[in-house]
């Protein structure tokens, strides 16, 4: 178990992906600093290769050292966009296992969730840096805090046609489909056998949907689950000729065969309100006719 955050203690931000300046992160930084905490920079704010946060070089340099600073004791990513599986292959993961620290994101930082949920330790799947200040994000804010401070979580969310009602238990895994879709064979490909299941996506093609539930099916990702939680599925795209089914019918029928407990609309994802999730931890979920119920098991 990961000690919680105590006031005083040292924090890193950092990108592993996309590029993103100091001036954006003005509305986190403040945020960490009321919470107490010290907020050290990482190399790659400021910094910029194209798109990216400096080149892979610099992104895996920096991540690597706020990783062996024992005196680091959470590494917030800054934004996702794209660049993490370009560099998690030659992160060296050895001190870190040692003396585990909370990695905090979501989106393309799913890469680290699921390569690190290998290592059998925790991470935070919550929202980021970028996101700090705009409308809505106040309560995704909250449950970071509570996360990183060691404070009781439980989540509800409104009931849904698509709900599958049940009880079950199992480690939380998951986070953005593209993402997870991308790692099926690689070194942070992760088991989801007897685990609940969190999705979420943005911007994708509904064809890009359905194409990776089938793959994912194929796979044996979805047959064994204990659960699934679909969170949102924001800013879908179609063809000019229709795909003819939105995302959550889409996942409906991939997962319709099978009989687990399967939440709609939960709040996780790409959306104002992203609730801070633990991976690797051990849930209850629980699907009623009220809605559905996340509860850890402490």
């Amino acid at each position: 178990m990961i000690p919680p955050l105590q006031p005083g203690d040292r924090i890193a931000i950092l990108s592993t992906a996309r590029k993103i300046t100091s001036q954006e992160l003005a509305p986190a930084i403040r945020t960490f600093k009321n919470w107490g905490l010290q907020v050290v920079l990482g190399q790659t704010i400021d910094a910029s290769y194209n798109q990216f946060a400096g080149d892979d070089a610099l992104r895996l340099q920096d991540f690597q050292q706020m990783l062996d600073d024992e005196t680091i004791k959470a590494i917030v990513c800054a934004r996702g966009g794209y660049g993490t599986t370009r560099i998690i292959d030659q992160v060296d993961f050895t001190r870190f296992r040692q003396q585990p620290k909370w990695v905090v994101g979501f989106s393309d930082v799913t890469t680290i969730h699921s390569h690190i949920h290998n290592l059998g330790i925790e991470t935070v799947h919550a929202i980021m840096p970028v996101l700090f200040g705009r409308e809505g994000t106040i309560d995704s804010v909250e449950t970071l805090r509570k996360v990183l401070f060691g404070e009781r979580v439980n989540y509800s969310s409104a009931p849904h046609p698509f709900n599958r009602t049940g009880t079950t238990q199992g480690q939380l895994v998951g986070g953005n489909l593209s993402m997870l879709h991308t790692l099926t064979g690689t070194q942070s490909d992760i088991s989801t056998e007897g685990k609940i299941l969190f999705l979420e996506d943005l911007d994708e093609y509904l064809y890009h949907i359905d194409r990776m539930l089938v793959h994912l099916d194929r796979s044996g990702k979805l047959c064994n689950l204990a659960g699934l939680i679909v969170g949102d599925m924001s800013d879908m795209k179609d063809n000019t000729i229709p795909f003819g089914k939105t995302a959550y019918e889409i996942i409906a029928e991939h997962t319709g065969k099978y009989n687990y407990p399967v939440c709609y609309n939960f709040p996780v994802g790409h959306e104002p309100l992203n609730l801070a999730l633990v991976c690797g931890r051990e849930a209850v979920l629980e699907v009623s006719e009220l809605g559905a119920k996340l509860e850890y098991v402490l």
